[in-house]
């Protein structure tokens, strides 16, 4: 009978652990390179780009619709591609950058099968940003550059025939922004001292820009498209007079609202839709704790609905279209699904499957990201998502609490790739959408500014509370850890709090904010000024600045500690970083750290990846493993 009951319980013991690990997925499948991926179609319709791993490389292929037949367009050694798109119904160009902190890049254009490849630079230190990709002439692209001033950008006429740059308008010193309209013409550009933006408008390419409009950073103008109906017409997403961002008709001649497309007190626009084919605005995406799409037409409502009914249940966006609005590469996601790349085709409302996001992932395996909002304890409402590991009950759980990044995000709903490793890890996963966090209009962004050593921190806090109250959060479990200023945010907390966190992490974190502040390029430099304002002046609020700075705190730390850092990451002072752990273990403060590489190189980028979710991943164990 003992032999028995033996035997009945090392099986039930083996079928127990294999039930364990069948739902524990590895790490590398959160965080596998995309086979395919950066679907562009061509304006004609009859013709599709992507990238595609190749021998430890993403490289470029251009596909025929109709045949079906595929070209590899590139044979990459040294550098990446960081992206592509097609200037013609023939021809594409591509931008590769290579590994070093410089970037130094390349320019491309490249006959869709393969022939004629002509290099239109080679090697530059400088940035390109495309202002407008299709052909002027059969011959022109409208790009900026800083290849004069590297703290400026300059607009130039490029010539994709011989690679010649002849500048059309150069940067008096304050431009940030540059637009042009629906003909290709330079009419608009962004002013700004860093505080204060200004937008100016020329009414041709003959004249001088004239200021129109003038706001401060905190308010929202961002132009969408000009109206090819109207003249002296902007389409923009707004605050302007306004908490909520809204959609507007702006006069450029007076810089006043002429109509308001869609506005809503509690609603706040993020995106719109502007079609060139069609001349109109098509809609207006707002964000609540999801997404949602506002219809400006009944025609447009009922074209977009053939595609919820395709794909029900499911989150879409147009990630390109043909000239005519009739061949769309759509990208599809959920809360628990990465999702895939289709190809629609509007004339007979079919889907075809390009390609899956990540093939390893299988939805019903992953966790729901719910809403949840709470009290601050200033009586401030609070917003965020909760993820729990699938199959728990929502009682006495591990928890790791995941600020965002920042100064200006928030967390949005569909899938993240963290959240669902964590929980399938079994934790429960908080994300917090803290004072600061844009998407919740300019009273409550505002609210964060130099807060990040105090109110940003105990609205994190207040979240872990919260679910403490609600008895979701074994209060003997808690970790933060975050990226970014995510990771600023989780180290704060756990040196202030060492009841509540039992350990945290910090992933190419901010750990001095006087470091932070002189890592940006010389193209940002216009920007420090608002950075000053949200995250505060290293010359005259110094005493603040040393109080919420990590690094001048190492005597306070107690608890475990997680730091990753990518010694090729421009915007962190790895020495800095390397010199801080050093004085936490001289305090016996155990300390995990591990080096990794994020570069354009997406093997070694996966690699990187993978090895530090699985040493995050020993260290939660480790210190949150044990009731």
């Amino acid at each position: 009978m003992l032999k028995r009951i033996l035997l009945l319980f090392m099986v039930a013991f083996i079928f127990a652990c294999k039930g364990k690990n069948d739902s524990t997925i590895a790490v590398d499948d959160f965080f596998k390179t995309q086979d395919k991926a950066y679907y562009r179609i061509s304006p004609d319709g009859k013709s599709l780009s992507y990238l595609k791993l190749q021998n430890k490389k993403l490289e470029l292929f251009a596909e025929d619709l109709a045949s079906g037949k595929s070209v590899q367009l590139t044979h990459l050694n040294d550098k990446s591609i960081s992206f592509h798109f097609w200037t013609s119904n023939n021809e594409l160009i591509y931008y590769t950058e290579d590994e070093s902190k410089e970037r130094r890049s390349d320019l491309f254009v490249i006959n869709k099968d393969g022939s004629k490849q002509v290099q239109l630079y080679s090697n530059e230190k400088s940035r390109l940003r495309v202002i407008e990709d299709q052909l002027i002439d059969d011959k022109y692209i409208i790009v900026s550059s800083n290849k004069r001033d590297s703290t400026l950008f300059d607009v130039y006429r490029l010539n994709v025939r011989n690679g010649i740059m002849d500048i059309l308008a150069q940067n008096p010193g304050n431009f940030s922004r540059w637009m042009t309209d629906c003909r290709g013409e330079l009419m608009l550009a962004i002013a700004s001292d860093g505080v204060n933006e200004t937008l100016m408008y020329r009414e041709n390419a003959g004249k001088a820009f004239k200021p129109v409009i003038s706001n401060n950073f905190e308010t929202t103008l961002q132009p969408i498209a000009f109206s090819e109906a109207k003249s002296h017409t902007l389409y923009a997403i707004s605050s302007v007079n306004r908490d909520k961002n809204a959609l507007v008709e702006l006069d450029l001649l007076n810089g006043k609202e002429k109509r308001v497309l869609f506005a809503n007190d509690t609603l706040n626009v993020v995106d719109a839709a502007y079609s060139r084919f069609r001349k109109k605005m098509l809609f207006a995406t707002y964000e609540t704790w999801k997404r949602e799409k506002y219809y400006l037409d009944d025609s447009t409502k009922l074209a977009y609905s053939k595609i919820d009914q395709l794909l029900p249940g499911t989150e879409w966006i147009i990630a390109d279209k043909d000239r005519t609005d009739k061949v769309f590469v759509i990208r599809t996601f959920t809360d628990k699904n990465p999702g895939s790349y289709y190809l629609y085709t509007a004339a007979d409302n079919k889907l075809k499957k390009l390609t899956d996001v990540s093939p390893a992932i299988k939805p019903d395996d992953m966790s729901a990201m719910t809403p949840i909002s709470f009290k601050s304890s200033d009586g401030l409402t609070i917003n965020g998502y909760l993820t729990l590991p699938k199959d728990k009950k929502a009682v006495n759980l591990p928890v790791v609490v995941f600020p965002h990044n920042g100064p200006k995000a928030r967390n949005s709903w569909g899938y993240n790739a963290e959240v669902q490793f964590l929980a399938n890890c079994g934790y429960a996963v908080l994300q917090v959408n803290y004072r600061g966090s844009t998407g919740y209009g300019k009273s409550f962004y505002a609210a964060g500014f130099k807060e990040w050593g105090d109110k940003i921190q105990n609205d994190v806090n207040d979240g872990a509370r919260w679910l403490i109250a609600q008895k979701i959060a074994n209060p003997k479990r808690i970790a933060i850890y975050g990226n970014g200023f995510g990771g600023y945010i989780a180290l704060n907390c756990l040196y202030k709090n060492p009841d509540l966190y039992k350990c945290g992490g910090s992933n190419s974190g901010v750990i001095n904010l006087f470091s932070y502040l002189k890592t940006f390029p010389p193209f940002l430099k216009a920007k420090l000024q608002m950075y000053y304002e949200i995250v505060g002046n290293p010359v005259t609020e110094t005493d603040y600045m040393r109080f919420a700075s990590p690094v001048f705190h190492a005597d306070r730390f107690r608890s475990p500690i997680f730091i990753a850092q990518n010694p090729k990451d421009p915007s962190v002072n790895v020495a800095e970083g390397v010199q801080f752990i050093k004085e936490l273990k001289k305090r016996n403060v155990q300390v995990t750290y591990i080096e990794k590489e994020e570069g354009p190189n997406p093997v070694i980028r996966q690699q990187g990846r993978t090895a530090l979710y699985k040493a995050l991943e020993e260290f939660l164990q480790e210190n949150l493993g044990k009731k």
